[in-house]
């Protein structure tokens, strides 16, 4: 994510919090950044960016000639925005309040790809300013791919900030058979290797991990080296024991992606994940709690030391407490109570399985730095 400008006035409240109004420009460079700007963008914001249109010009002709379509700065204030992953899309819609005088009032919708700039108009919180800085710094680090692997069966997908997209999969005979001196393991190796071969060419990605519970990792390791030597220097193996989803959430427990690429967030979102579900298991000292009445009552004691909230919580704060702002100022609030009490705050993603399991919770736990009754 490039920010190319940013003008924000800095008011402080009574109550010592800082409000930061202003606007922000900058150019998405990936799909991550996409999916960050998901996060940002709320309805109600002020959205500018180029749109193209025919520009009508005075003639004499009974049907003038068609016009070039000339690029046009439109704002629009934020209605609904959608994250589109396939299409590598970001649409923001909206009614437009700046533009030419014969636009205003209509709806229009922006396709944010990356590359496209767009400025933002809002009241910044301090956790859409921290993601903003999170993916100017990720910007550098490179996607990784992931090939589970076992007997008959492959599942490959490509490391995000938000998660991992699954790439391929592929089903090879009953598996047993593999050992056979029929060509069938051959077959399969060839089937994945091709299948890799694309993904890593149609990507950005830079590094490959194969994984997998036994031997064949490492036997498809070895039929890599020897049919594609120049890729496999881009590989390196990781022992697991599942493939599929399960072996990805593995492997980054095991910090494998995390020695690749130093991109510490996944792999944190795992790891707190698991140490939050080890503190509920213990009744009796367990330094956890989940749901929103149970946070609230632990942030009263100062007891939060890591607040763990999905964005889809955040996201749809705006409409609980009967559809009201009510929700999303009493989550903004916790999040400010937090920070003030030195705790930390981690923003999981639900399109991962850690953020979904969070979901599951309510969509915001914490992890405690004492017991409380």
């Amino acid at each position: 994510m490039k920010v190319s400008r940013k003008k924000l006035k800095i008011k402080e409240k009574e109550s010592g919090e800082r409000k930061r109004t202003g606007e922000i420009s900058l150019i998405p460079e990936s799909l991550d950044d996409l999916w960050h700007l998901k996060h940002v963008v709320e309805p109600g914001d002020l959205v500018y960016s180029l749109t193209y249109r025919r520009l009508e010009e005075a003639t004499d002709k009974v049907r003038p000639d068609k016009t070039e379509k000339k690029p046009l700065r439109l704002g629009i204030r934020a209605e609904s925005i959608e994250f589109h992953k396939f299409s590598h899309r970001l649409r923001i819609k909206g009614v437009i309040e700046k533009g030419m005088d014969t636009e205003l009032g209509s709806y229009h919708t922006f396709n944010i790809e990356p590359g496209v700039a767009l400025s933002i108009v809002k009241t910044w919180k301090e956790h859409q300013l921290k993601r903003l800085r999170e993916a100017e710094k990720a910007v550098s680090s490179p996607d990784v791919i992931v090939v589970t692997i076992e007997e008959g069966e492959a599942v490959a997908g490509i490391v995000r900030q938000y998660g991992v997209d699954e790439l391929f999969s592929i089903r090879y005979g009953s598996g047993k058979g593999m050992d056979k001196g029929d060509g069938t393991k051959t077959d399969f190796f060839y089937a994945t290797l091709n299948q890799l071969k694309n993904s890593f060419l149609s990507t950005s990605a830079a590094a490959i991990i194969i994984a997998g519970p036994g031997f064949v990792k490492n036997d498809f390791f070895s039929f890599l080296k020897e049919k594609d030597s120049e890729l496999a220097k881009r590989a390196r193996t990781e022992q697991v024991s599942s493939v599929g989803t399960a072996g990805f959430i593995e492997v980054l427990k095991r910090g494998a992606v995390e020695r690749l690429t130093k991109e510490e967030r996944l792999t944190k979102e795992v790891r707190l994940l698991d140490k939050l579900m080890e503190e509920i298991s213990k009744e009796k000292d367990g330094k956890a709690v989940y749901g929103k009445e149970e946070v609230r009552n632990a942030l009263r004691y100062g007891a939060i030391e890591t607040l763990l909230v999905s964005d889809e919580k955040l996201m749809a704060s705006e409409t609980e407490e009967g559809g009201s702002e009510k929700g999303r100022e009493q989550i903004e609030s916790m999040l400010r109570d937090v920070e003030s009490g030195r705790g930390k705050i981690v923003v999981f993603s639900s399109e991962f399985e850690p953020g979904k399991r969070l979901n599951g919770l309510g969509g915001i736990a914490a992890l405690l730095r004492f017991k409380i009754e």
